[in-house]
Parts: C-alpha cells; structure tokens; sequence
C-alpha cells in the first residue's frame, strides 16, 4: 500500500510549477504562516529561501520540496495539503505573483486510514520527524 502524501496538487498547479521552472530553475514551496500574504504557499528558486531545524519538510510535490515551519505544523499535521492555482496578484515574494497568478492550499482533515499510513516527515536540515498521530 503507497504512503498517504501530504501534499497533493491539481493540473493546474502542474503546468504553473512547469512554466516556472523552466524559467527559472529548480523551485521549492516554503507554506507562509501569515506573513505578507496571510497563509499562502510561497514559491522560491531553490536557495532563494533558507530553510532549518524549525521547518518541516513535508514531501515533494511535483519534483519541488515542501515545507512548513514546524510550529506551524503542530496544527496542521491531521490535514492533507491541496496545491491549486487561482488568477489574482496576491502580496507576497512568490514566483507565480507577476504572472497575475497564485497559489493557493486546500487541506482536509485525513482518514483514520489515512493516518495510520502518512507519509515521513523531515525537518528543514534533512532529519526525520516523528510526531504523534493518534
């Protein structure tokens, strides 16, 4: 039986994650607890944005990292993360923002089945997480 991901994402967020790739290189997703653009998933060019122990990763989504600061985390941890892309400029630093797009989450609480079968979770220096998930 495959792991539950984490972080899933539509078509759409696909062929965006593609577009700003190829212009500008390898990419990561760094979820935004609240600055700048409220709770939005921020794009970087890898390095761009630095991450560590007080982050978590939470899996790859079309090839590029995820990750969230671990405090936020501690509420999020029972839901499954949903990468969409809806048109508007949103105020933040994020790759997708000049096309007059963004990305945006969806989360649903996961499954008893779902949990029992999550996904390893890392933290941002590339050390496996373990958290209570009953």
């Amino acid at each position: 039986m495959d792991k539950t991901p984490r972080v899933l994402l539509t078509a759409k967020a696909e062929e965006l994650i593609d577009r700003l790739r190829a212009e500008h290189g390898e990419i990561m997703f760094h979820q935004s607890g609240g600055c700048c653009d409220g709770s939005a998933p921020m794009c970087f060019t890898v390095g761009e944005f630095l991450t560590g122990i007080n982050d978590v990763l939470l899996g790859k989504v079309h090839g590029c990292n995820f990750y969230m600061s671990a405090f936020q985390f501690e509420y999020w941890q029972y839901t499954q993360l949903m990468l969409d892309v809806v048109e508007g400029r949103g105020a933040s630093f994020s790759l997708e923002i000049p096309l007059g797009l963004r990305f945006i989450i969806y989360s649903q609480v996961y499954t008893e089945e779902q949990l029992k079968n999550l996904c390893t979770i890392y933290d941002g220096e590339g050390d496996e997480l373990i958290y209570n998930q009953s």
